[in-house]
Order: structure tokens, then C-alpha cells, then sequence
């Protein structure tokens, strides 16, 4: 009997020890970079243990709630979802991909915020949320204005409070394909941090320094191994010629990137990121090639994770 309090014992202390380790959950609407809309970049983020959720850009949301609760991921009714766990948007560029699920689930989404750099917001103003295109959800543009959705500017170089989470941000600009522009979100909970970047070009193909300048930003937190994971995106393989990459990364210009991290933080930090590869197009083919190639790129041995829509990722 007493071997067999001890076995107990023994068995919650490692599952107790096993959940401290654990810093973020990650629940995967949508991963794909276009041509499916039941799977559009979209992303649910939370700290470990918690159900307050914010959302990396919306290209999916009932489709991708279905799939998770169809994978044991989420239980409840999908709308319920929406509207009692996603407690706001944080849109990188407003690009169909990354925003078609927020305005075509709005009618039956609860208040909440939309952050984003004010040229996303004006977008999303302006093009979508109009009464000619949909219905204007939000608290500015066109009269009647239903203001269930609040416009939030995020502004660089400021730290924002994400509102009912135990989460803050801080905004980069991004270059996708000049003179376009998109963002990346460094999201933090307590001492732990999550990079998201929307779709970007590496900078040597968008003659920027926007990654670059990221890069250095982020370096002191993997160096001291607060930043766990990093989504950066891989569109296309390499055969894909470099004046139709529409600011996009791939497999070799994902790693140029990553070498420009390399030299600025110490190997073993960096072993630890977790690096979630996003964005990739179909057609299939191309979605395998492009793990293929990263894989073979990979002398570093970094860890490179590939989402699956539905299924929840957890983050050490």
C-alpha cells in the first residue's frame, strides 16, 4: 500500500513539474497561406492554464473551432467559443487570408478588440467593415456605426495591455512586399514571450531592414531564454522565382534569416525557440516540399514545428 502511495506521488510530482514547464498553448484555426477557406492563417494564444485567449489574425474561426473541438482540443459549441474565449484580434496585414474569418463570423461575435497598426485598422475601416461591403462592426467609418468591435491603434516602441488576458504586446513593423506593409506582435505573459510575424520578405528581397532591426529587438529575450517561440512564415520553396515571391519567405531565405539571429544570440539559447513554421500555400505538393527543404536546410538543428489545424501546440 505504501509503494503504492509513493508510485502516486511520484507520478503527480511529474505531471505538476511537466505543467510548470509549460508556458503557452497554442490552438491552430487555420495555417495555410491561401487557397482554402476553411484553413486561413489564424492562431487562438493563451499562457498555460488559461482559457483567455487572443487571436493571431483571423483568416479562419468557425471552421477552425469546429476542427478543434472534432480533435478534442476545445470542448463546447463553436460560436460559444468565439464569443466567451477569444477575447480579442491581433491582425498583422488585412489581406483576405488573415481576415476573412473575423468579418465573416462578426454578426455573431461578442464586443472586443481589434488591434493593429493604424494603416491594418484604417484597412479594415475602410475596405471591409463598410456598409457596402458587410456591415460596419466597428466603433469608426461609416454611419450606423454598430461598435461591437473597438479599433485599437498599436503604436511602435509602446508595450499595450491585451484586454481580459494576462497578456501585453508590442508591435514591429514588417515589409511585405513594398509598399505594403504587415506587422509582427511580441506578446509576453508574466516573463515568458511569444514572437508572431504576419506574411513578410526577407529584407535582402525587400531591400529593408525590418527583420533585421526585429532581430536585434528579440536577441536579449532568447539570450536569456524568455523568448520560447517564434511563427515565421515559408510561402513557397525554393524554385520559386524571386520577382513573383510577393513578400514572402522560403526555405533558404527563412534560414538566411535565422542565420542573421544566429549571430547575434549563443547557440544553446537559441536551440531552445521554437520555431513554428506558417503560411505555407497549396497546392499540396508545394506544402511538402517546403518541409522537405527546410528539413534538409536545417544543419542548425533548430526546432522547427509544423502546425496542424486544430490540433493544440504547447510551448516550454
Amino acid at each position: 500500500m505504501l509503494k503504492k502511495c509513493c508510485l502516486i506521488l511520484m507520478l503527480l510530482l511529474v505531471v505538476s513539474i511537466n505543467s510548470w514547464s509549460q508556458t503557452f498553448k497554442i490552438i491552430p484555426l487555420g495555417v495555410k497561406g491561401g487557397d482554402d477557406e476553411s484553413n486561413l492563417s489564424s492562431y487562438m494564444l493563451a499562457p498555460y492554464g488559461s482559457n483567455h485567449f487572443i487571436c493571431l489574425d483571423a483568416g479562419t474561426i468557425n471552421a477552425g473551432i469546429q476542427k478543434a473541438i472534432d480533435r478534442k482540443t476545445l470542448k463546447g459549441i463553436s460560436e460559444d467559443i468565439q464569443r466567451r474565449q477569444i477575447k480579442g484580434y491581433l491582425i498583422s496585414h488585412a489581406h483576405l487570408d488573415h481576415v476573412a474569418g473575423l468579418i465573416i463570423n462578426s454578426p455573431a461575435d461578442t464586443a472586443k478588440n481589434i488591434y493593429g497598426i493604424s494603416s491594418v485598422l484604417d484597412i479594415l475601416r475602410d475596405k471591409y467593415f463598410t456598409w457596402d461591403a458587410w456591415a460596419n462592426f466597428g466603433n469608426e467609418g461609416e454611419k450606423p456605426q454598430l461598435k461591437k468591435y473597438t479599433y485599437t491603434t498599436l503604436e511602435e516602441e509602446f508595450s499595450y495591455p491585451l484586454a481580459e488576458t494576462e497578456m501585453k504586446v508590442r508591435a514591429f513593423e514588417l515589409s511585405h512586399g513594398k509598399p505594403y506593409k504587415s506587422t509582427a506582435f511580441l506578446i509576453q505573459a508574466k516573463d515568458n514571450y511569444v514572437l508572431y510575424l504576419g506574411d513578410t520578405g526577407a529584407d535582402e528581397i525587400e531591400k529593408s531592414d525590418k527583420l533585421s532591426e526585429l532581430w536585434q529587438e528579440v536577441a536579449p529575450l532568447i539570450n536569456t531564454g524568455n523568448l520560447k517561440a517564434i511563427f515565421l512564415e515559408v510561402s513557397f520553396p525554393n524554385e520559386q522565382p524571386v520577382n513573383q515571391l510577393f513578400g514572402h519567405l522560403t526555405p533558404q531565405l527563412f534560414f538566411s534569416e535565422l542565420a542573421k539571429l544566429q549571430n547575434i544570440t549563443t547557440p544553446e539559447a537559441l536551440k531552445k525557440v521554437s520555431f513554428i513554421v506558417t503560411h505555407r500555400k497549396p497546392p499540396v505538393k508545394n506544402m511538402l516540399k517546403i518541409k522537405q527543404q527546410l528539413r534538409v536546410l536545417n544543419a542548425p538543428g533548430f526546432k522547427l514545428i509544423f502546425p496542424d489545424q486544430g490540433k493544440l501546440l504547447t510551448i516550454n
